[in-house]
């Protein structure tokens, strides 16, 4: 039996760092139009959520894999 997620549901997660992705994205682009080079945080961001978003979706796959599996 797997233990439960203390975070919450790893599918609303991935939904989450997915949408934060692509804000992070859209800010990257408006701050390197506007001449700011704070825009590498954001693209830095965007990379940390994409990674996030990776993660979550892969670890909410396999326990859907896991619950369809017989025992």
């Amino acid at each position: 039996m797997a233990a439960p997620t203390p975070a919450g549901n790893p599918r609303r997660l991935a939904l989450y760092a997915t949408v934060l992705c692509a804000l992070t994205a859209v800010a990257a682009v408006v701050s390197f139009v506007r001449g700011d080079w704070f825009g590498i945080v954001w693209v830095a961001l965007a990379g940390l959520s994409s990674n996030m978003a990776w993660y979550y979706g892969r670890r909410a796959r396999a326990q859907g894999a896991d619950r369809r599996t017989p025992a």
